[in-house]
């Protein structure tokens, strides 16, 4: 194939979102509109993509990084105006070059392939993505000769009754002849109303040159939808939800409740995993197999293990090995690595800190700062007191170690491998291997002491 390049249009203020962002940084299901477009785009083949920015341009190139070019928009006079600052990346350009909107981000990137298939298979010099909508108003409508090639494009206030019975309707998105556009682009002038330059007009530029415009409608009208306003917003996430959901069921995996569950684009899963109802993971999230997750628990960008299973809890920037169990109402925070059939229980938050395989932390401890070994028992309520009020310090406990009920390890300690910590003891000297520490007051019991004080209760 030729070498396809994207230009898209991204400098727009967006009034209608009432916001003080660019309208194209807004997010839904882990990515700004942008960057679902970006995507699109790279996934139909894309070599190179030049993003032409103006209203908030830098929160633009914050969003996108290096990993595309810019072209700055400083004054927005119109959709042929936005592809003339680009233009210095174009000329004397071969191939093909797309032309998107940053705030259409349900385009697919099959769609995008199709269409480019289509422009080669015909030897257009450009050709339109089109809807054919049942109420196409407000569109500018597709004018087709006998042939099906397109002569034009009339816009909704100037078509006559026969033209706006037309179905086929333009939302915008082009693939041309690079040299084609450029030479069109030099051609074009603001000669109208809005003295503004129009893409539409490369069109008739080229059509009178004798060159061939083609369209390609898409299978599913939805994915031309422009975002303009936040209830756009939530009806273009609501689209994109579902589409991930089926997605991934498709691919085997079961979702008890697609209404109740979030997932972000970027989110990898395996088979026969069962994700229940409540659960939400958020940007670069990759599940084994064998996992089930939920109810009611969120993962960011972690990486789980097979055969694991999250029961309402939340796990942030870790990871976590095969056949761990977590929960319920546990919480490992960013920077922890849990290892293999590992048990993290009610009550249990895991912080910065890695945990041996085989280790048991059952219930209502706090872990933060350590380093854990393989089979390690820690019993109910242990702490390890990692901040000093200034600073925070490392706990590692050794393999086969036993953490009594209740106990403080005071960081920095080093409790040895096989070593014993009796129940209620804190910790604050390193215990040598295979030993016992105890540290507590020894037990006094004061017979009749009730009594001598006056403290008997009764009902």
């Amino acid at each position: 194939m030729e070498r396809l390049m994207t230009v898209i249009l991204a400098a727009g203020e967006g009034k209608r979102m009432k916001s003080k962002h660019s309208k194209v940084s807004h997010r839904f299901c882990g990515k700004a509109l942008v960057e679902w477009v970006y995507s699109a785009a790279k996934g139909a083949g894309s070599d190179e993509c030049i993003v032409v920015v103006g209203h908030k341009a830098d929160e633009v190139r914050e969003l996108l990084g290096e990993k595309v070019l810019y072209a700055l928009q400083e004054s927005q006079l119109g959709t042929g105006h936005a592809v003339m600052q680009a233009d210095e990346y174009l000329k004397g350009k071969d191939g093909y070059v797309m032309v998107l909107y940053g705030d259409t981000p349900l385009i697919t990137a099959e769609t995008l392939k199709k269409t480019v298939e289509f422009h080669s298979r015909n030897n257009n010099s450009a050709t339109l993505i089109t809807a054919v909508l049942d109420d196409p108003a407000g569109y500018g409508r597709i004018i087709r000769n006998a042939e099906g090639n397109v002569i034009r494009i009339v816009e909704d206030k100037d078509a006559n009754a026969d033209e706006k019975a037309i179905k086929e309707a333009n939302p915008g998105m082009y693939c041309f002849n690079a040299r084609d556009l450029v030479m069109a682009l030099k051609e074009l002038n603001n000669n109208n109303s809005q003295g503004e330059y129009y893409l539409t007009d490369t069109l008739e530029i080229l059509v009178k040159k004798g060159m061939k415009v083609g369209a390609i409608p898409v299978e599913d009208n939805r994915e031309i939808l422009g975002i303009n306003d936040r209830v756009q917003l939530a009806h273009a996430a609501e689209i994109m939800r579902r589409r991930i959901l089926e997605r991934h069921m498709r691919l085997g995996v079961t979702i008890m409740d697609p209404s109740s569950v979030h997932i972000d684009g970027d989110v990898e899963i395996g088979t026969d995993t069962i994700v229940y109802p409540g659960t939400i993971m958020e940007g670069s999230v990759k599940i084994g197999e064998d996992c089930i997750i939920g109810p009611n628990s969120r993962i960011t960008s972690s990486v789980i293990g097979n055969g694991v299973e999250i029961n309402n809890s939340v796990v942030v920037d870790s990871t976590v090995g095969d056949g761990t169990h977590v929960g319920p109402f546990a919480y490992i925070r960013p920077g922890s690595c849990i290892g293999r059939k590992v048990k993290i229980g009610d009550f249990v938050e895991i912080k910065k800190s890695i945990i041996g395989d085989k280790t048991k932390i059952s219930h209502l401890t706090y872990v933060g700062d350590a380093e854990v070994g393989r089979n390690v028992n820690l019993g109910c309520g242990v702490v390890v007191v990692n901040y000093d009020g200034s600073k925070k310090h490392k706990t590692v406990i050794g393999d086969n170690a036993f953490i009594g009920c209740n106990v403080n390890l005071v960081s920095p300690v080093d409790i040895k491998n096989n070593s014993y910590i009796a129940a209620g003891s804190t910790i604050t000297e390193d215990v040598p291997e295979s030993s016992l520490a105890i540290a507590r007051s020894r037990q006094v019991v004061k017979e009749g002491w009730v009594e001598k004080k006056g403290l008997k209760r009764t009902e």
